[in-house]
């Protein structure tokens, strides 16, 4: 090649590399709030342990989440799934080095005897002799190509796959996140049936003595058959609730061995004492969710490759220009097939150039600008959702503690007028309904407190993964 060539070539060489204008990638710009809609006052900027489930100081609770993140599927996918994004990573960057085979073959060909090469006359025919029509051939040769990666196609379709892989590890974090709350949620639905149903084994066995105590009446003429009915009545029907309560506990638990990677029928959870008080939660501000949630950080790497997907399908324009070689050994006889005169070698550069396609290029690339468009609108949308949680989240914790607060003061209330009622009939003054009627609405306030503090610790944990958990980034 001479001077004048080289220089040619280079100048064209440049020129195309200019024509690709491809900015490095950018986090969208989105607009946050200042402040959390459903929390008033100084807002903490401190951050969630990493083991944030320790905060509830529940050591069973502890258990079982170290056993959910050793044993549940879905999370053993998730890695899996990550390993495969590392491992493709390694298939685009394979295409920045040299590929090297070794090939060969052999076999036996046969010419026609009308093709051009073996119906030349004997004396025309080099050395002066026919071709056979019939002959072996022996090839060994080790094959090289390298592709210039002169555009970006293999630089941009490594960012892609490194962005993909970085999202599956988003998403594991995700799946950990997810898994812990909700072992964490399950686990406190559960311990908030235990509540309600030791207050209905109570209940339980206060209405068998009061319905003792009516029929001891009865037969001593003191109450009559209309009062022992309504004791019976309230007795059957609060086993009918603890009833339903044992079963919605079985399911709290089977959903807990589920979520642990173990069968319902081998896995149990004891009963324990009282639920804990909800720990106060850093909010934080808006704009911290942005780091905070690995879904945000899954949902920005997923734009960052379609992002460089864009890339891949510019390039695909452009020439493509590989270094090509070949050598080896090659011979019609296998007795002298490892002679050195026997040797074949080609090398040179390989250019492809695009010309017609169909338009086939050009609909890639849009499609590539599509799936770039639909992962923006998915990163915006994941960024919308994590605010709607983080502030639906604020707003129960807020009216759960206004509805305990009512329901402390109602059945304050409720157990006495119980008294009063009690008294009453004692006295003759009103009748046996009272006092049931007065029954029913202590019963009610004490399950529905009972509820309620494991609704407020569920969205305590709910509010703890709504601002993305632990995080250390």
């Amino acid at each position: 090649m001479n001077c004048r060539t080289l220089i040619s070539s280079t100048l064209l060489v440049a020129g195309l590399t200019g024509c690709l204008n491809f900015q490095p990638f950018q986090r969208p710009e989105v607009d946050m709030p200042k402040r959390w809609k459903e929390r008033s006052g100084k807002t903490s900027a401190a951050k969630l342990p990493e083991e944030w489930w320790r905060s509830f100081g529940s050591a069973e609770l502890n258990r079982l989440v170290t056993q959910s993140m050793d044993a549940n599927q879905d999370l053993k996918g998730a890695l899996a799934r990550l390993e495969t994004g590392r491992a493709l990573i390694g298939v685009k960057r394979a295409d920045w080095f040299p590929q090297v085979s070794l090939g060969g073959d052999l076999g036996t060909q046969r010419l026609s005897a009308s093709s051009m090469g073996a119906n030349f006359p004997a004396g025309g025919f080099p050395g002066g002799a026919l071709p056979e029509l019939q002959r072996e051939r022996y090839r060994a040769a080790f094959d090289a190509g390298w592709e210039l990666d002169l555009w970006g196609r293999v630089r941009r379709g490594i960012e892609s796959s490194t962005a993909s892989a970085a999202a599956e590890e988003e998403r594991v974090y995700t799946q950990r996140l997810s898994l812990a709350g909700e072992v964490a949620r399950n686990y406190f639905i559960l311990r908030s049936i235990d509540q309600q149903r030791d207050i209905l084994r109570d209940t339980i066995k206060l209405r068998q003595d009061a319905l003792n105590l009516q029929k001891s009446r009865f037969e001593g003429g003191l109450a009559n058959d209309m009062d022992v009915a309504r004791s019976t009545t309230e007795l059957e029907l609060a086993n009918n609730d603890l009833a339903a309560t044992e079963r919605q506990r079985g399911s709290a638990e089977h959903a807990l061995a589920v979520l642990c990677g173990q069968v319902p029928s081998v896995f149990s959870v004891a009963s324990s004492g009282a639920l804990p008080g909800p720990p106060r939660v850093p909010a934080g501000l808006p704009g911290d969710v942005l780091e905070r949630r690995p879904d945000i950080r899954a949902a920005e790497q997923t734009l960052r490759a379609a992002y460089a997907e864009i890339g891949v399908a510019d390039a695909s324009f452009f020439p493509t220009i590989k270094l090509l070689g070949s050598g080896g050994l090659e011979s019609v006889k296998a007795s002298d097939f490892a002679l050195w005169e026997n040797r074949v070698l080609s090398i040179g550069p390989s250019v492809t150039v695009p010309l017609l396609n169909g338009g086939r290029l050009k609909a890639n690339k849009r499609a590539a600008q599509s799936r770039y468009e639909e992962a923006l609108a998915n990163y915006r949308q994941t960024i919308l959702n994590a605010l709607r949680e983080v502030e639906d989240a604020l707003l129960d914790l807020q009216a759960f503690s206004k509805q305990r607060q009512a329901l402390v003061r109602a059945q304050n209330s409720a157990q006495d007028t119980k008294k009063l009622a009690t008294l009453r009939y004692e006295k003759g003054l009103a009748s046996y309904f009272e006092v049931v009627e007065a029954d029913r609405t202590v019963l009610s306030t004490r399950l529905a407190i009972a509820q309620l503090d494991g609704q407020r610790l569920a969205s305590t944990v709910l509010l703890m993964k709504a601002l993305g958990g632990g995080w250390s980034r």
